[in-house]
């Protein structure tokens, strides 16, 4: 499948090619050594065609906040106005712009009731959110219980459920419209919000208790204090166990991020066996998820369900035996206590965090169900729109007064305020390219071309070569000293139908030039390629410019033919306009040869003052009768003969001179190359049909493909 490109001619200038080698084994990237050249003068765009392309946003971001009054006796308040609140936020006044008063004891019917909200749980993307009816929502308690299964043993499972059905039978209320949501191999929401105790009480008791087993925590190394299993050696799992922690902490956010277009407080009930966080490497996805929920007005309430535990200095009777002396010296208990404290210090971060509650410590686990119900029964919701318009990712406090005296308020204490890209960590810039590779909806804010090709390395195995444009003249530089600096972001997947990745590409490529402004004129093309079957794949890029943060991407879908009954087995045909010198002489990509790269044209746009250069590869030619030329076995006798003709409409305007191979160019490879030397001063500018002729002589068998083509004055 070769171009693949936008029809779009206008915003096409000169090239300016960029491209980095790397290896790797498989179906992994390789980029092709360092390189600029210059090449295409393509006409700019003029000033009207300009001023048609422009985009339109408007965001606005409402700061929400529950408040619960009481009285002296504890009782709710249930009568305060709008003006009776005043809202600080860095000790600093704000308009309250919304006011609502959610009461869930004023639902008194009996009657099921269905809230369609989660639906089917995506990756996160960018695509604009459907808006919802929120009215059916009015003084309904929203409740999610959130049943960590990879972090749960089967006894541990049983004793969630139970409490959990436990709640449905004896504690539900008319007003609770409550949802299932288990984190296993994926996340997986079991029952979307209802009130009908018959689906939830189906829904628990569908549990499979093992549902969880394979991706508990795994050893840290350690050796003093941990169990005598009678092997040499004992696997450090600390990577494995900083996923783990990434996947719950990412699947917190996925569920907050659903639920944010709802603006009536969501209460989430985390069930697990705790969960471990190693050093800073988390922090990241726990400042997100946390981010996530306060955002979205979700609290989450934590619920460690071990239950009370009674730390045995020789460990529990299901483990093996502890080695060392740290049985007897006390090191062993010490060790379990610092162990079960770290698991839950996060569950308390969560809860904390977010406005909600950490139950620990205890085996009445319906105290969290009795908590919820207690935090949401009445309260007032707030909303106002931050005086602060900074968007710097650092925390802003948040103060509540009510001028009725002798009141106790409880509200959120603060929020982390959104950050822009300038703004934003490293693990914050990481996350926003892999959610765009996740996305359905495309960003196009930085415009991106890409084409790709294959060509047969051995028996179902390609090299595919993949060239991405960017336009300089969207590319903003910096000054640093005597050069204009840019750096971009590129990742790059491919997937098979299954959508299982095959291949990825990450990197980030580095412009240091004297000047900018031949860049504003000319293109920036990154060079790479992947080693792959035949067969049918998708591809995506993305790609990030590094000065504002815009990003683009690019995605299609790609297919590597099978030539066990293809008559002439043939690559894609490369047009270029260049020849760069390649350090290295042999290479897996095939447009690398004796020291020469050919750069692949993406656009396939030509001035009249280039050379056109056609690159493409015959393979498994059929063998001739006799071979007056070449002796050698390893080189069979073949007879190939190919040239190009350039038709205009029905018209053939230019015609090149045939080309004749009687042995083979790459014997390994089993495969004839030709390299076409076309130059443009023969064609007059405008569109053509370009029709490569190859005919297998020996053989009887021909192909004639075509693909278009511009020359410019």
């Amino acid at each position: 499948m070769w171009p693949l490109f936008s029809s779009d001619l206008r915003t096409r200038r000169s090239l300016l090619c960029i491209s980095h080698e790397r290896t790797n084994e498989g179906a992994r990237q390789s980029f092709l050594g360092l390189i600029l050249t210059l090449v295409m003068m393509c006409t700019p765009l003029t000033s009207q065609q300009a001023s048609t392309e422009y985009t339109f946003r408007s965001k606005s971001e409402l700061v929400l906040v529950n408040v619960t009054a009481r009285d002296k006796n504890g009782s709710l308040v249930r009568d305060l106005k709008r003006e009776d609140f005043t809202v600080l936020e860095d000790n600093k006044p704000q308009q309250v712009v919304s006011f609502d008063l959610e009461n869930t004891e004023a639902v008194l019917s009996t009657a099921s009731a269905e809230a369609p909200l989660l639906g089917k749980i995506q990756p996160l993307n960018s695509a604009t959110p459907q808006p919802i009816d929120t009215r059916p929502l009015k003084n309904r308690r929203l409740i999610v219980l959130f049943f960590d299964l990879s972090a749960m043993q089967p006894d541990e499972i049983e004793r969630a459920t139970t409490a959990a059905q436990h709640y449905v039978d004896k504690q539900m209320v008319p007003a609770d419209l409550v949802a299932v949501v288990s984190l296993g191999s994926t996340l997986s929401v079991n029952q979307d919000f209802t009130s009908d105790r018959t689906l939830l009480n189906k829904t628990l008791q569908a549990f499979n208790a093992g549902a969880g087993e394979g991706f508990e925590e795994g050893s840290t190394g350690t050796t003093e204090g941990t169990a005598e299993t009678g092997q040499s050696f004992t696997v450090d799992d600390t990577e494995y166990n900083i996923f783990n922690t990434d996947r719950r902490l990412q699947a917190l956010r996925s569920i907050a991020d659903k639920l944010s277009r709802i603006e009536e407080k969501k209460s989430l009930i985390y069930f697990s066996s705790g969960m471990d966080r190693t050093g800073i490497e988390n922090q990241s996805q726990l400042r997100s998820a946390t981010n996530a929920a306060v955002r979205a007005n979700m609290a989450i309430y934590t619920m460690d369900i071990r239950g009370l535990q009674a730390i045995v200095p020789g460990g529990e009777a299901q483990n093996a035996s502890l080695r060392g002396t740290s049985p007897y010296s006390g090191k062993s208990t010490a060790n379990q206590l610092d162990s079960n404290s770290t698991t839950q210090e996060t569950l308390v971060t969560l809860a904390g965090d977010t406005g909600g509650r950490a139950f620990l410590d205890s085996n009445d686990f319906g105290r969290v169900f009795t908590g919820v119900q207690q935090d949401t029964s009445l309260y007032y919701l707030l909303g106002y729109h931050s005086t602060n318009t900074a968007r710097d990712g650092r925390f802003r406090h948040i103060t509540v007064k009510v001028n009725r005296p002798g009141l106790k308020i409880d509200f959120r204490r603060g929020y982390y305020a959104p950050a822009d890209f300038q703004h934003s960590t490293r693990e914050d810039r990481e996350r926003q390219l892999d959610e765009e590779l996740a996305s359905d909806l495309s960003t196009t804010d930085l415009p991106v071309y890409l084409s790709a090709a294959y060509f047969r390395l051995a028996e179902r195995k390609f090299y595919v070569p993949v060239s991405l444009i960017v336009p300089g003249s969207q590319i903003p530089f910096t000054r640093n000293n005597d050069q204009d600096r840019a750096t971009l972001d590129i990742l790059g997947i491919v997937t098979d139908p299954e959508k299982r990745p095959v291949g990825e590409i990450r990197d980030t490529v580095k412009l240091s030039l004297n000047t900018a402004q031949l860049v504003q004129r000319k293109n920036v093309q990154c060079n790479s390629g992947f080693v792959l079957p035949a067969g049918q794949y998708h591809l995506k890029f993305v790609i990030r410019e590094n000065q504002s943060g815009r990003l683009g991407s690019f995605e299609t879908d790609l297919t590597i033919p099978d030539f066990k009954s293809a008559p002439v087995k043939m690559s894609s045909i490369v047009l270029a306009s260049q020849l760069q010198q390649s350090g290295k002489r042999k290479s897996d990509n095939p447009l690398v040869r004796n020291g020469s790269e050919v750069i692949p044209s993406v656009t396939h746009v030509f001035s009249a003052d280039q050379h056109l250069y056609f690159y493409y590869e015959v393979y498994d030619p059929a063998h001739a009768s006799t071979n007056t030329k070449s002796n050698d076995r390893n080189s069979p006798g073949i007879r190939l003969l190919t040239n190009v003709a350039f038709f205009r409409r029905k018209t053939k305007a230019y015609e090149t001179p045939v080309v004749e191979s009687e042995q083979l160019s790459e014997p390994d490879r089993k495969a004839a190359v030709f390299q076409l030397d076309v130059p443009l001063t023969q064609l007059k500018p405008g569109f053509y049909t370009c029709q490569v002729n190859v005919i297998d002589d020996a053989s009887g068998q021909f192909r004639f493909p075509r693909l278009a083509l511009l020359v410019r004055q």
